[in-house]
């Protein structure tokens, strides 16, 4: 047990070494071969075998055969370890997380939204349209609508060129899958979802990121009301309104909007 621990420590300082040299450029862009790095480092072969693994379990590393493992770029490495979102989200969501599903969408999703609107490509809206049209020409319980819905969410977190933003879209998409059997299943509450939807989609088109900011927000607003009909899901209490963080007032230019014919 005490020589696990002490392999696990050495692991753990031998990872911590590569990647200060990563980051520090010593490198360049590939790694010397194993049986050098262990030198370098006075540990065994499996122990740097073992330390190279985790870094290529986060996307760090990439092995080419007659390269040999090359150093990725800094934007494709695992900030979030896809693998454990996709097994959190396996379980039955409870109110708690829920609600904390919600605060994670408010601070990703709208702001991506926004800058979607100001960076985003022909290409890029011209996808995110795409997978808007797909969402709207389908029923929520029709096979492949939550990989459409997914897709429309995912091309807007990756139209808004924030390396951050588009490596949270594996959670985003987590988020999906767990609240729209909860509302999706009432067509008139499904169509609402849809026309908040557009409102999203036809300001990135428009290149309006306040709009496209607000209307996401309203769209995670109503969704999360509906939620809470279903489920005893507390809402957290930030600023004056009870709400989540801005939704008060992304409502409420929701509903003026609206009633201008915007």
């Amino acid at each position: 047990m005490e020589q696990g621990n002490k392999d696990r420590s050495l692991v753990s300082k031998v990872m911590d070494g590569l990647v200060t040299g990563i980051v520090e450029d010593r490198y360049g862009a590939v790694l010397p071969p194993q049986d050098v790095l262990s030198k370098d480092f006075d540990v065994s072969r499996t122990v740097m075998r073992e330390a190279l693994s985790m870094l290529l379990a986060r996307d760090m590393l990439d092995v080419r055969p007659k390269i040999g493992t090359r150093i990725r770029p800094m934007r494709d490495w695992r900030m979030i370890d896809e693998d454990v979102v996709n097994w959190r989200f396996r379980a039955k969501p409870d109110p708690q997380f829920l609600r904390d599903v919600i605060e994670f969408r408010v601070l990703i999703e709208p702001r991506a939204a926004a800058q979607a609107a100001v960076r985003g490509t022909a290409a890029d809206i011209a996808g995110i349209r795409e997978a808007f049209e797909a969402v709207r020409a389908m029923r929520p319980d029709e096979p492949g609508f939550q990989t459409a819905e997914e897709l429309l969410h995912t091309r807007i977190v990756v139209a808004s060129g924030n390396q951050f933003f588009q490596q949270m879209a594996a959670i985003v998409r987590g988020a999906l899958s767990a609240s729209n059997p909860i509302v999706s299943s009432d067509p008139v509450v499904w169509q609402t979802m849809v026309e908040r939807h557009a409102r999203v989609v036809d300001a990135i088109e428009r290149h309006d990121p306040r709009e496209a900011e607000a209307a996401s927000l309203a769209l995670i607003d109503f969704m999360a009301d509906k939620i809470g009909t279903t489920l005893p899901m507390e809402r957290p209490h930030v600023g004056g309104n009870g709400g989540l963080p801005g939704l008060g007032a992304a409502s409420a230019r929701d509903d003026a909007a609206g009633a201008a014919g915007v």
